[in-house]
């Protein structure tokens, strides 16, 4: 299939999707529970990566930036605008598009080849909205959360290398976090994981939704929306970067 059907199917899908669903009450019900499972089940896992590449974001930036000629508190301040404006968002996207995505694309690519989707579509339901609006919406509602968290928890474990080892003091970096802020770093973050969720839902639902086979196939369509999703992610950074940051 080449690359322009495949566009023409997504924005196809696409239409069907992101339409008033036909039953609203049961759509907020499955809302809530794709909150549950795409974002709070992520919770562990982006605290724990947040929290050691916070740590090593520090350790490496003390060792690299050992100049007299820089101020000391230099390392709590690269530290925290790495933190803000790439880990946080893309790298942590990056990461759930290989957690959250190929879940998407398993979850709804099972129901086709054991044609749950058939039945919907036969019962005159919109399949596409009913199955892949949710984990859209979910996904999305609940990304600034873990960005905030992943935040929060990465520049907590560079705090904790200041505190237990004697490569840079407390002080110094928390008066580096403190530098130079700017509070638009945090809005522009959130701003680019609203995107990036979108994308990896959508994405990951598309190639779940047209699954054509049986399991093998479902795999391969999982390892597909992983390797897409990171692709686009990627290309929306640098689009983003340059509409929000120039």
């Amino acid at each position: 299939m080449s690359a322009l059907t495949k566009v023409g199917e997504y924005t196809l899908l696409m239409q069907k999707v992101l339409t008033r669903p036909d039953r609203f009450r049961e759509t907020c019900k499955q809302i809530i529970r794709e909150m549950n499972n795409l974002g709070v089940s992520s919770i562990i896992i982006v605290l724990i990566i947040s929290f050691f590449i916070g740590a090593v974001i520090t350790i490496q930036i003390r060792l690299r930036v050992d100049n007299p000629m820089l101020p000391k508190y230099t390392t709590g301040l690269v530290t925290r605008d790495i933190l803000l404006l790439e880990f946080s968002s893309t790298i942590m996207c990056l990461l759930l598009a290989g957690k959250v995505g190929s879940n998407i694309a398993s979850e709804i690519g099972t129901m086709r080849i054991t044609e749950q989707i058939d039945a919907l579509d036969i019962m005159g339901v919109n399949s596409a909205n009913f199955l892949i609006l949710p984990k859209i919406i979910g996904l999305v509602l609940f990304s600034p959360v873990l960005v905030i968290f992943g935040m929060v928890t990465g520049i907590s474990g560079g705090y904790l290398v200041s505190i237990f080892t004697n490569l840079i003091s407390s002080d110094n970096y928390l008066y580096g976090l403190q530098t130079f802020f700017v509070p638009f770093y945090i809005e522009y973050s959130i701003i680019k994981t609203l995107v990036y969720s979108f994308i990896i839902a959508s994405i990951a639902g598309y190639y779940g939704y047209y699954v054509k086979g049986g399991s093998l196939e479902v795999g391969k369509a999982s390892t597909d929306s992983v390797v897409m999703s990171s692709i686009m992610i990627l290309i929306a950074d640098l689009v983003l970067t340059q509409l929000l940051l120039t």
